[in-house]
């Protein structure tokens, strides 16, 4: 940053020359971009802009109106200010027609009493004004790296602007064009002060230019976007002025959004990562305040403070879909979560939770209850997604700080659903019946050791002999021990399908007609799907 006409006085080469401001005193602040020295009195038309101009006087006129129009004509051209070393051709002081027009143009003027050699100053004044280019190319060169591999890792919003809230020492914060936050770095900051009544605040500040600092709010703002196509705002928070390195910052920070955008046409939308960030938040204990979670999910439009909450998780089930299909079926899962839910006008947070599940939280409308919610919900999503899923729910809670319970629970249910459904359109805990206790139940040593004692041998035997007996005994008990219905779905027929019973009463050592035994056997298979966690 160029520096000030009161950092040019401080300096000991100007300060040799005992210098007095005799006008223009207020205006200190301004910005000297380079220093002349000038002996004639029609100089203005030499100049471009932010001289400070050093002159002895000796050729400005006696004429006070002359002199009055020297002063304006450095005004009209922007000179920063005026220094005159008094001696030569004003002794003591300067002439009143001197000193009343700076005063009235708000040009600074300072006077030199005693001699000062002006090359000194300029020598002085011109290192310190490169030594600051240079400095500012250096910084714009590291600005440059890091955002340059920020486009190249395709680093997310939440990312680039912790590199911005770093970079700057300020919060930064990104929106949409409805004036919701997609992501927000607080900078040390108290997040919900940052983001109270955000919209409302974010709508009364709307500058015409593309990047602009808003004295008022303190906000620098340059718009986000590519193509002619503008989606966001990007928002730095400053306590004073920002200087030109903070502009270059939020400009190359903009681009790199922009960027990445594009980059990411095919992946989740911005809604969807910073809806996603806020529950992984929850669900990672990233959030110490409740109150911050209430602050983020209402900036993005979602009110949680007030409103029971219900966790749902979403899965596909379709077992041919290769990795990358399964990714981007997700993404569309996700987007056609969130439309159903704006269209069963029920505000929530959706986002992926990982590669394999979507989540939402969903605070229930007043007298709405959590049955209602789901139907509408899953009707919706059913019609639009043709996709096979499983949505699944947890318990209802009354605060954030228990909807990561609500969370683990709708994942446990989610996970054990997804592994045989038929065709519900929603499931809670207690629809999954046995197979969901076992699920909850998969990381004690007890059920692990019983479904052990009752499936090793068959498990041994199928491995060493490549067979699928136990995927026989699967479809047998299955099939409530129907062995012409089993032989069916086993695309077997029924003596060839005996002979594998009895194969297995063999291996087994026990009888498959004894309804204990074979209770126990299918116990032990759902149990061992739980700690297998297959998905189908």
């Amino acid at each position: 940053m160029l520096p000030t006409l009161a950092d040019v006085l401080a300096l000991d080469t100007v300060r040799r020359g005992n210098p007095r401001v005799v006008a223009g005193a207020d205006r200190l602040d301004t910005r000297v971009r380079w220093v002349h020295v000038g002996e004639v009195s029609d100089i203005a038309h030499l100049l471009r802009g932010g001289e400070l101009i050093l002159t002895t006087g000796v050729a400005l006129p006696d004429d006070p109106g002359k002199l009055a129009d020297y002063i304006a004509d450095l005004v009209a051209v922007g000179a920063s200010g005026l220094i005159v070393e008094l001696g030569r051709r004003f002794v003591g002081e300067l002439p009143r027609a001197v000193v009343e027009s700076a005063e009235a143009h708000g040009l600074p003027l300072v006077t030199l009493a005693r001699e000062t050699p002006f090359v000194q100053i300029t020598e002085s004044v011109h290192a310190r004004i490169i030594d600051i280019q240079l400095e500012e190319l250096r910084a714009s060169e590291h600005l440059h790296e890091v955002f340059t591999e920020l486009s190249v890792e395709g680093a997310p919003p939440t990312e680039v602007l912790r590199q911005v809230s770093r970079l700057s020492a300020r919060p930064a914060l990104l929106e949409n064009l409805a004036h919701q936050v997609l992501a927000c770095e607080p900078g040390g900051r108290d997040t919900g002060m940052l983001l109270a009544n955000w919209e409302a605040r974010s709508r009364a500040v709307a500058p015409a230019e593309r990047t602009a600092y808003d004295l008022t709010s303190g906000w620098l703002m340059t718009v986000v976007g590519a193509r002619g196509h503008d989606w966001g705002r990007l928002i730095l928070f400053c306590d004073t002025a920002p200087g030109p390195r903070d502009i270059v910052l939020a400009e190359r920070a903009a681009t790199t959004l922009a960027l990445g955008r594009l980059l990411e046409r095919h992946q989740e939308s911005l809604e969807r990562q910073a809806h996603g960030t806020i529950i992984n938040g929850i669900l990672t204990h990233t959030y110490a305040d409740p109150e911050e979670v209430a602050a983020r999910s209402r900036a993005v439009g979602v009110p949680l403070t007030g409103r029971k909450l219900m966790s749902v998780v979403l899965r596909l089930t379709d077992p041919a879909e290769t990795v990358l299909n399964l990714q981007a079926r997700l993404g569309e899962l996700a987007e056609a979560t969130a439309a159903a839910c704006r269209d069963a006008k029920l505000p929530a947070l959706v986002g992926a939770l990982d590669q394999n599940r979507v989540g939402v939280l969903l605070p229930l409308p007043p007298r709405v209850p959590a049955e209602a919610a789901l139907t509408a919900l899953s009707e919706r999503l059913t019609t639009a997604f043709p996709t096979p899923f499983v949505l699944a729910a947890g318990s209802v809670v009354e605060s954030v700080r228990d909807v990561r319970r609500s969370f683990l629970e709708a994942e446990q249910v989610a996970e054990a659903a997804a592994r045989q459904p038929d065709r519900r359109p929603f499931y809670r805990l207690p629809d999954l019946r046995l197979r969901g206790l076992l699920h909850l139940l998969r990381d004690d040593a007890r059920l692990q050791t019983f479904a052990e004692r009752e499936l090793s041998p068959l498990l041994a035997h199928d491995a060493h002999r490549g067979g699928d007996l136990t995927g026989i005994l699967r479809i047998y008990l299955d099939a409530g021990r129907n062995k012409a219905v089993a032989a069916q779905r086993a695309h077997l027929s029924r003596p060839a399908f005996y002979d594998r019973l009895r194969r297995l009463e063999r291996v087994l050592e026990t009888d498959l007609d004894d309804v204990e035994s074979c209770l126990s056997l299918h116990v032990a298979l759902l149990a061992l799907e739980s700690f297998r966690k297959e998905t189908r």
